[in-house]
């Protein structure tokens, strides 16, 4: 539930920021249980923007506050938490770990100027981390890593340093060691390597930075060299690594200078031991996130349209430039009603001002193209569920608006005389459908206003209203987000219960028939009477109907021609053998008898339905199924796996290519049934351990096997 509050400086809240400069952005990401959301509520706290941090196990974090959240304790929603340290402000966005919120990540890293990779030092990182790096050094997003629960038993900080080496590359270098405690086991401060100073955290919170004992000294040179070289090697100053080589000594003071610049630029990515549970290394963490990640204005900002398409220049971070924002996270709260999180690239976000909202491109997926004026009344600066109101949101930070009629996730808000539109970012599809009903007859409605409210704030799923099998199907990424989307329609009062998707299924004649049709009926005054003769021959897959007069000599009066094929039709539509509509059919009208008086329109329909069903005895019917061309994406280490299981799905694999985008990964190509594609995105996943993606699309119907 979203609260409002009305500080605006206190205690907690966040001072106003009109400086782009003074701004950061920042994503946490890694898998889930790596321990970002513990990170950032230690943040809050040794920050002063909370007094205390939360609990996980308890429900009381500020980024978990999403009920579906509080039940799995794990995120499963995008969540931003402002802090402020030394002047600058820091905008924390938690991002949920779990492979089925990836549009919550992708949510996330369009709002960020830099990413923060926690990884655990007790379980390493999983294969999709380390896809996620390289999406993000394809864009060179300025990435830094922290090594998250050090104060676990089995903890390993230089495995940990070792495995981000080896998947991340040379580059990731640490700038402390963590220095243990008199027990020989806990951590209880850090070691700094530019600096060669400890940082002691016996004390608790901030540091108390000291000389070095003796012991420390050898660890301290042999990862220092290391550090040095990588920094020199990223400097500006092509005379440095001479000098170094050479044997001066270099200021230390030029070495952070010059790997502040290698960070902003991403070339360079540092490591960070913390323990958000002892506050060991959370104040050094805070200074490279102000002092070594880029401010908005340093970061490319995404290309924009007119709303009718037309290019327009490069947006720069101006607070005086036009108003260009992006509506990243909408949710809908029962109190508070729609609370859109924003980030603001271009302009100033004032309160009152009447701006226009625009969402282009997602029709396909339940979201129809729309564009509206609105004021904005209220604004907002949003730490997790709480709402504290401020006056202005200028470029490059992230505000929160309420109360918007039309806002929905990945709409542009811009000025009202110059609409302008953002291109939107990568949408990843929903590939796992899960058919809904309301119990009663009362929860129908409810269902439907709560379905277009979820279809609003969630672009990752697609709701497809099925003409053929009459069911409400929603497409999710996997069983975690189907899980979470009931949670959230159940919450919203609607009671709603789960069946099996049907796959619409098509029939057809496999033979030539001839048909004939009767329809005489006298039952006193007027009768009905129609009769005629058709032959029935298939055409090929997706042919589609034809229909065909060859009467002669007027034995179907030529006005009665098309209330045969109107029955014919309508036979098609009913179903031969299992109830689905009939195609790929040409059927010729070639005989048939009138009545002067009882022949009529409605007689002939019947006729001609009659007609067909007759010749479908003959024509050996059989029941069609949808194929989709399936493109697989996964590591080389799993074709195998996959091209059996794709066969045992009655699949026929076309063949293999190694993948152009990702070195070690191939693409399977292959034509599967529907049927069998029903639960595939939640299989593969376990198939592949979380690496392997898939991209379905229709391309034909096919015979359907006899049981």
């Amino acid at each position: 539930m979203a609260q409002k509050s009305h500080d605006k400086g206190a205690a907690g809240g966040v001072p106003a920021v009109t400086d782009p400069a003074r701004i950061r952005n920042v994503v946490l990401v890694g898998h889930s249980g790596a321990g970002k959301t513990t990170l950032v509520e230690a943040l809050l706290a040794a920050s002063g923007t909370i007094d205390r941090p939360g609990s996980i196990a308890d429900g009381t974090t500020v980024c978990d506050h999403d009920p579906a959240a509080v039940r799995q304790q794990r995120s499963v929603a995008l969540s931003c938490a402002p802090l402020h340290h030394d002047g600058i402000k820091v905008n924390l966005l938690d991002t949920p770990g779990y492979a089925d919120f990836v549009g919550e990540l992708r949510a996330g890293l369009r709002a960020a100027d830099a990413a923060l990779f926690v990884v655990s030092a007790v379980d390493g990182m999983d294969a999709a981390t380390a896809a996620l790096w390289e999406e993000c050094a394809a864009v060179d997003m300025p990435r830094a890593v922290a090594v998250a629960r050090l104060d676990h038993p089995r903890a390993d900080f230089d495995e940990a340093v070792a495995l981000c080496q080896r998947v991340f590359g040379d580059n990731v270098v640490p700038l402390y060691l963590p220095m243990l405690g008199d027990d020989g086991e806990s951590t209880a401060g850090l070691l700094g390597l530019i600096t060669r100073r400890v940082f002691d955290y016996t004390a608790g919170l901030p540091a108390q930075v000291r000389e070095p004992d003796p012991e420390h000294l050898p660890a301290i040179a042999e990862s220092r060299d290391e550090l040095i070289e990588g920094i020199i090697a990223e400097s500006e100053d092509e005379t440095l690594m001479d000098r170094y080589l050479g044997g001066e000594e270099i200021d230390p003071a030029l070495l952070v200078e010059d790997l502040e610049k290698a960070v902003a630029r991403g070339h360079f990515y540092p490591v960070v031991p913390v323990c958000a549970a002892t506050g060991v290394g959370l104040d050094v963490l805070l200074e490279v996130l102000t002092a070594g990640f880029p401010s908005p204005p340093e970061h490319d900002l995404p290309p924009v349209t007119g709303v009718d398409g037309s290019p327009r220049p490069p947006l720069t971070c101006d607070p005086d430039g036009p108003l260009v924002a992006e509506v990243v996270k909408t949710t809908v709260d029962r109190h508070v009603g729609r609370v859109c999180v924003v980030r603001v690239f271009s302009g100033t976000l004032t309160l009152d001002r009447t701006v226009h909202i625009a969402g282009h491109g997602l029709a396909e997926r339940g979201h129809p193209d729309h564009d509206a004026d609105e004021r904005v009344a209220h604004l907002y600066s949003p730490l997790g569920a709480t709402l504290r109101e401020v006056g202005v949101a200028v470029a490059g930070d992230i505000c929160a608006i309420t109360k918007s009629g039309s806002a929905e996730t990945g709409d542009t808000i811009s000025a009202k005389d110059d609409p302008l539109l953002i291109a939107p970012w990568e949408m990843p599809e929903p590939l796992l459908p899960v058919a809904v009903v309301a119990k009663t007859r009362s929860d129908e409605d409810a269902l439907a206003r709560n379905l277009a409210r979820l279809v609003a704030g969630d672009p990752t799923m697609r709701l497809e209203r099925n003409p053929e099998t009459h069911q409400v199907v929603l497409w999710c990424m996997g069983e975690a987000h189907a899980d979470v989307v009931l949670d959230r329609l159940r919450a919203g009062g609607v009671e709603v219960d789960t069946e099996p998707v049907r796959v619409p299924m098509r029939e057809t004649l496999t033979a030539p028939a001839r048909g004939h049709g009767r329809h005489v009926k006298q039952s006193g005054g007027h009768g009905q009477y129609a009769v005629c003769d058709i032959e029935v021959e298939p055409l090929p897959r997706g042919a589609g109907f034809d229909f065909v007069d060859r009467v002669v000599g007027g034995a179907v009066p030529h006005h009665y021609v098309p209330s045969v094929e109107k029955g014919v039709r309508a036979q098609m539509e009913r179903g031969l053998v299992a109830g689905h509509p009939v195609v790929d059919l040409r059927v010729t009208l070639v005989d048939g008898r009138a009545h002067s008086v009882d022949s009529s329109d409605a007689a002939f329909q019947t006729a001609g339905a009659l007609a067909l069903r007759d010749a479908a005895e003959q024509g050996a019917p059989v029941v069609l199924e949808p194929i989709d061309e399936v493109t697989v994406r996964v590591p080389d280490g799993n074709v195998g796996a996959v091209m059996g299981d794709l066969s045992g799905r009655r699949g026929r694999v076309l063949g293999t290519e190694p993948d152009p985008d990702a070195e070690g990964r191939t693409l399977v190509r292959a034509e599967v049934p529907a049927t069998g594609l029903l639960r595939y995105a939640v299989e593969l996943r376990a198939m592949t351990a979380g690496t392997g993606t898939f991209h379905r699309r229709f391309l034909r119907f096919d015979s359907h096997p006899t049981p």
